[in-house]
């Protein structure tokens, strides 16, 4: 009886003390979306997507002006076809248009890879600077409130400015096939205050 009383004494003290842990553990969030739309390579990989999308936005429509064109001349010329011709030219027709879905369907798969690919970069970039700041800040935990799945907390610590000044002193990230537009230099690069020609629209 005694034992039983010492060991569940024990366990209380140490369940008490867990919690005393856990509540002594600083803890913040962070707007992770809100902190990625003020990052300048953000402007760089969103230009390198539409640029992306834009060629397969033109081989989409230089396909279905091909459909078009081909419908049109078949409708001028179907009275005038034998039957074996005009089943080849609905057949072509019908392969064209299978050929323009299916198209669609990996272009559309294709761009979200690319835009994964370019974001990729970024993410990891901010991740790095939450992981800077926590460090040095001695946050035990970070949470992102940008995904909505925070339904209540205590009141914590906002690392927002912090991260942001974190990632203003880093090198821009490299996003694949972007080239740097504003933001911070590198420091290995030698500054050009030269401003450049032209400019995009």
């Amino acid at each position: 009886m005694n034992k039983s009383i010492i060991t569940k004494g024990v366990l209380v003290l140490a369940t008490v003390g867990c919690f005393t842990i856990a509540k002594a553990q600083k803890i913040a969030h962070i707007h992770l979306d809100s902190l990625m739309s003020i990052m300048p390579e953000t402007k760089t990989a969103k230009d390198a997507a539409q640029a992306y999308f834009k060629g397969i936005e033109n081989e989409s429509i230089s396909m279905q002006t091909e459909l078009e064109t081909k419908y049109q001349k078949y409708m001028q010329e179907e009275a005038t076809m034998s039957d074996v011709v005009k089943k080849n030219k609905q057949e072509e027709l019908q392969q064209l248009q299978r050929r323009i879905e299916d198209f669609k369907m990996q272009a559309q798969q294709d761009y979200q890879k690319k835009t994964g690919e370019l974001t990729a970069p970024i993410v990891d970039k901010a991740k790095k600077g939450i992981e800077a700041v926590a460090k040095e800040g001695g946050y035990k935990y970070v949470f992102d409130t940008s995904v909505g799945n925070v339904l209540y907390m205590e009141a914590t610590d906002d690392i927002f400015n912090a991260v942001k000044k974190k990632l203003d002193s880093m090198p821009l990230a490299n996003i694949p096939g972007g080239m740097p537009t504003g933001g911070v230099k590198d420091p290995k690069k030698p500054a050009n205050n030269t401003p450049p020609k032209g400019g995009s629209k």
